[in-house]
């Protein structure tokens, strides 16, 4: 019961912690017969002093075979590190094999033990390393090779194997144990009849990097936020080694069709931003090979699971969004997109059956959450799905509504979290993961379990690799067998396991607080519904569907947890881009118009900035004061429907009629056809100038007075020419008619004033006064402008 509970990682009550108090001493009781029966040690080193423990460091590089057999040789290397201030002398680096443990227990007490007292004596003899003097902050390599049948090892089992150093300080003139460091050797020489059947998740998830941006070309040329991602897909990469190890071992991808998605926009001509400019992406070589590696390692039966397009983070979505509307709707489509992504990219049919929460925590609203999105299997942990059993049960268990969780072993699935980079940490991982493997058939060997290790999402190179490690050092299938994810889940339950989901209540803190808030989805909302109404008016609507709605659905991945301020950004710069978009379709401000006479026409310019055309748009017009304004004919609002190609605009224009002076308000704005506003309402001032009757019949007075004093002005005019004429044919006598003098000399005819006669022309009619108004036009009217009669 005690082993049970801490399996699982439950809290004690008092009794249980006593039933484990006493299950830990029956446990030792072998240690201690081991101790007492074997070669007593001596009396400093049995009780080193506390500096003296922490004087050297061991560390274990490398120990194969990781799980020896009758007639193979033990190898232990590494490096000891002087660490203490006092110069070592007389050193010896030394093999400590410790009796047969009992339970996954007593597994995780001994790797936490940090003392150097109560060890068994060192194999001695020929096995050892001798280290003359290490001075302080000095490391010195070691390696030491033992046949394993002077190992002492006896029953199949799980025994714990130190490498100690001993050795003399001049504080401390005598031999003692100056550093330790201890793992685990799992001993099954021969196959036991009933194997664990053991499957391995291998996930291939990685961060957002690709925005909602694409270019204008017909291909519409994705653009990445950066081209981190080339480095994971490199050789030595991240990801790059998870497909290579993976390729080679019997595991089951879970993958993230984002990042294939992603991959497969990298193979083709892309953009990277750079500040606020964009460059030309240069790794599509890096990027189709990857892809090549990763369909060559999952085809000819390899199982291959999708999760939902983008990795939704399913645990912020059913605490902080569920309640927001629309916020669960991104789910499903997240779900079919995922199989159609993988499929054609990769050319096989995944499984689109399984939801994977944060860490494995579930609770009932997470279960719902998952299997609103179509899931029918849960990936939880069993520090999630807690047993209180004296062995470690079948991972696969019914929750009800026809869900299976399938819940994944705590202990296997983190055991290589953490710096795997040094090769001492990984070996020591490598070790704990085989011999917990080991205890879990030993504790019902005949009873065949079916295992699941799920491991971090985004394991790193150094992680992957120690995995690989561990699972090349089980090839044997001495204590497990391969298996896979959906025959997991598939396996017939214990019946004596728990399937009760825990309450909300038990949910991590830690996780908890790692969540997406409550406002990032109302911003995901507002967002989507700018792009709902966006999309409405676009002739092309294909175009900006996809690109967005995989960006707003990146804006939940669950990649952002950690990274709050990353995640702020990204979604910041989808709103932003968006927002430009659509105020590329706007109304042209307008100032003042006048509005001279009874009636004239209202023009409004509506301006199409973008590439492609824009439809099922109405223009409406509306009169702040319809007394003072009317709008075609008699309204106070009037509307035109506006159909508008890429890069041009279009003048509406309305009839307005005034019936009394003075400026009146009238604002234009855009609508969709089902009536919701788009854009910014543009208001603007229109001056009523009206012309009345009695104007009218004073104009029309004038004008009479004008003709009568006209005609009076050219009846006097035409008399005295008649005079002046008559006067002339007088003055002339007989000086002949050719204007000659008498005395043969030219003169000129001039009137009896001096003057030169006018020449006799018609003065005609006077020309039409020049209209207020200009002819009809479609470019928007300057300042103080007058409109259209």
């Amino acid at each position: 019961m005690a082993e049970a509970a801490d399996f699982q990682g439950m809290g004690h009550s008092p009794a249980r912690r006593w039933l484990r108090r006493t299950a830990s001493v029956l446990a030792g009781a072998p240690l201690l017969a081991g101790l007492l029966a074997g070669t007593a040690a001596p009396a400093a080193q049995a009780a080193p002093t506390a500096a003296g423990s922490r004087a050297v460091h061991v560390s274990i590089d490398t120990l194969t075979p990781s799980a020896p057999v009758k007639g193979d040789t033990l190898t232990v290397s590494g490096t000891v590190t002087n660490e203490g201030k006092n110069t070592i002398s007389d050193a010896q680096v030394d093999l400590r094999v410790g009796p047969r443990m009992y339970g996954r227990t007593a597994i995780d007490d001994a790797a936490e033990r940090t003392s150097t007292s109560g060890d068994v004596a060192p194999i001695g003899g020929k096995y050892k390393v001798t280290i003359p003097r290490l001075d302080v902050g000095i490391s010195q390599d070691f390696a030491l090779s033992v046949p394993v049948s002077k190992l002492g090892l006896g029953q199949d089992g799980v025994y714990q194997l130190g490498v100690s150093l001993t050795g003399k300080t001049s504080s401390a003139p005598y031999d003692q144990v100056l550093g330790i460091q201890r793992t685990f050797l799992p001993w099954q020489p021969d196959a036991t009849e009933e194997k664990t059947q053991l499957s391995v998740l291998w996930p291939l998830i990685s961060s957002t990097r690709l925005s909602a941006e694409t270019g204008s070309d017909d291909q519409q040329t994705p653009v990445f936020e950066n081209d981190d991602l080339a480095a994971e897909l490199a050789p030595g990469g991240r990801l790059e080694q998870l497909v290579s190890l993976g390729s080679q071992l019997p595991v089951t991808w879970v993958i993230d069709p984002d990042l294939l998605a992603t991959a497969d926009a990298m193979t083709k001509d892309y953009r990277v931003r750079s500040g606020d400019t964009t460059v030309p992406g240069k790794n599509q070589a890096v990027a189709t090979k990857w892809l090549d590696s990763l369909e060559k390692a999952v085809t000819g039966g390899a199982k291959v699971v999708a999760l939902p397009f983008a990795d939704p983070d399913l645990a912020s979505l059913a605490h902080r969004g569920k309640d927001v509307s629309g916020a669960l709707s991104h789910l499903q489509p997240a779900t079919d997109v995922a199989g159609k992504t993988v499929e054609t990219i990769l050319h096989v049919k995944p499984s689109v059956d399984f939801a994977w929460p944060v860490d494995g925590a579930i609770d009932p609203s997470i279960v719902d959450v998952a299997t609103s999105a179509g899931a029918h299997e849960i990936i939880t942990r069993s520090d999630s799905l807690q047993d209180n059993l004296p062995y470690t049960p079948t991972a696969a268990r019914p929750i009800g509504g026809g869900t299976t969780a399938v819940v994944a072993d705590t202990r296997l699935s983190t055991a290589f979290q953490g710096d795997m980079s040094k090769a001492g940490t990984s070996t020591l991982a490598v070790q704990r993961f085989l011999a917990q493997s080991l205890a879990v058939t030993l504790q019902n060997p005949e009873n065949q379990r079916s295992i699941v290790v799920a491991p971090q999402r985004m394991p790193s190179a150094a992680q992957a690799q120690s995995m690989a490690r561990a699972l090349r050092g089980l090839d044997s299938e001495r204590w497990t067998e391969p298996s896979d994810l959906i025959a997991a889940a598939a396996a017939t339950p214990d019946s004596d396991a728990t399937t009760k989901v825990p309450g909300s209540s038990r949910y991590p803190k830690k996780l908890r607080d790692q969540e997406l808030s409550t406002e990032v989805f109302l911003n995901i909302k507002e967002t989507q519904e700018r792009l709902d109404n966006f999309k409405a008016i676009l002739s092309a609507p294909d175009r900006v569907a996809a690109p967005f709605g995989n960006a707003i659905g990146r804006a939940m991945s669950t990649s952002w947890r950690g990274e709050p301020d990353e995640a702020e950004q990204y979604r910041h710069t989808v709103e932003d881009y968006l927002v430009g978009l659509t105020t590329e379709v706007q109304l042209i401000p307008k100032s003042v118009l006048t509005l001279s006479g009874r009636s004239a026409t209202i023009p409004v310019t509506v301006q199409n900035q973008l590439l492609q055309g824009v439809q099922n748009l109405v223009l409406r017009l509306k009169s702040d004061n319809p007394t003072r304004l009317k709008l075609d004919g008699d309204r106070a609002v009037a509307e035109r429907p506006i159909k508008i190609d890429g890069g041009h605009s279009q003048s509406v224009k309305f009839t307005g009629a005034g019936n009394a002076n003075g400026p009146v308000q009238v604002t234009a704005q855009l609508y969709t056809v089902d009536g919701t506003p788009y854009g910014s309402p543009m208001t603007f001032q229109v001056k009523v100038s009206e012309i009345t009757p009695t104007v009218m019949l004073v104009i029309a007075g004038g004008v009479l007075l004008l003709v009568l004093a006209g005609v009076k002005m050219y009846s006097q005019r035409k008399r005295a020419v008649a005079r002046k004429a008559a006067a002339e044919d007088t003055d002339g006598g007989d000086d002949g008619a050719d204007g000659i003098d008498t005395d043969g000399k030219a003169r000129d005819t001039q009137s009896t004033d001096g003057a030169r006669a006018p020449e006799d022309t018609d003065p005609g009619q006077p020309s039409d006064p020049t209209p207020d108004t200009g002819p009809e036009s479609a470019d928007a009217s300057g300042a103080g402008e007058k409109v259209d009669r």
